[in-house]
């Protein structure tokens, strides 16, 4: 059931592993879905919203499978946590059977994709509690281990691999969630999201808020990424490196090089230039050889990982 749990593919250094891009805004801008709150857990519900789901993911595994490189399964569920669900009316066991259904459904493309020369870890997505663009409600650590543990429970239960904590704006709530993780004896990755200017929203510095995160779990964490940010925002802080910098293993960035007050006011997508992308973020692969996984956020698509892949092999 989770047969990379006990030893992550992705940490061997030898092979890029892709991931997907901007779930929610290809749903909503290429799809036409309309995604309340932001969240694509609900369309789990329905067969067209699941058909949707697996068409948007296929693409990615295809890729990766033709590449043969590896390729993290993340489940549609950066939403599907108690708050988020309360206010779309989701109670704990709908949730639960949500988020199951994630990594039935994230194993089942695993099993229709994966080849020996691509393995296909499936983790399990975690997103903030509140605002991802804005730390509005801070959480103390063990808070945020209470509020977190819960559906982490549901992704080892149900056979994830890992999981992995998306966006997190502030240093206390991604410890909570390693911790969370830990004391389930679960592999878990952290996802920080950082401002135009490589810092977090708090004003901490990155590899400031990764020495936090790993001091308060026990380095619990089996690495980190930095994610919803453009390359631009980001790429002076892993050039100016650190012991804690060091830690962050991959990327999965922005296509638009805009502040995330920009894109919140946003009406249209801004999907940037995916060739330039894909040039952008292999260059800071040529540059830190640690960077193993690849792939996008909001505003990218398959185009967008699809470049990452061509400009990476270039770079070998």
């Amino acid at each position: 059931m989770a047969p990379y749990r006990k030893h992550l593919p992705q940490l061997d250094g030898e092979q890029i592993f892709l991931s997907d891009g901007g779930l929610e805004t290809s749903l909503i801008y290429h799809g036409g879905w309309d995604l309340p709150l932001f969240a694509a857990f609900p369309l789990m519900q329905e067969d067209k919203g699941r058909d949707a789901l697996r068409a948007y993911y296929r693409p990615y595994a295809e890729i990766a499978a033709a590449n043969r490189l590896g390729f993290i399964l993340e489940t549609p569920t950066w939403r599907a946590s108690p708050d988020w669900g309360a206010q779309l009316g989701f109670g704990e066991a709908a949730l639960d059977d949500i988020n199951r259904a994630g990594i039935a459904m994230m194993q089942e493309l695993r099993a229709k994709y994966e080849t020996r020369g691509s393995p296909m870890p499936v983790s399990g997505n975690i997103g903030p509690r509140g605002d991802g663009y804005r730390p509005d409600r801070l959480m103390s650590v063990e808070e945020a281990e209470r509020y977190h543990a819960g559906q982490i429970r549901v992704f080892k239960d149900a056979g994830a691999d890992l999981v992995t904590a998306m966006t997190m704006n502030y240093a206390e709530e991604a410890a909570g969630i390693a911790r969370a993780a830990a004391d389930a004896d679960m592999p878990v990755v952290i996802a920080i999201t950082v401002e135009t200017d490589g810092r977090l929203a708090t004003g901490q510095a990155l590899g400031d808020a990764i020495a936090a995160v790993d001091a308060a779990s026990g380095n619990a964490p089996a690495y980190y990424m930095v994610n919803c940010a453009h390359p631009t925002h980001f790429a002076a802080v892993l050039d100016e490196g650190g012991a804690s910098v060091e830690r962050i293993a991959g990327l999965r960035p922005n296509a638009s090089a805009k502040s995330h007050a920009e894109l919140d006011a946003a009406t249209e997508l801004d999907d940037g230039d995916p060739r330039d992308f894909g040039q952008r973020t292999a260059e800071l692969r040529r540059r830190h050889g640690r960077l193993t996984v690849f792939g996008g956020c909001c505003g990218t698509d398959h185009r967008h990982v699809g470049a990452i892949c061509l400009a990476c092999s270039a770079v070998h």
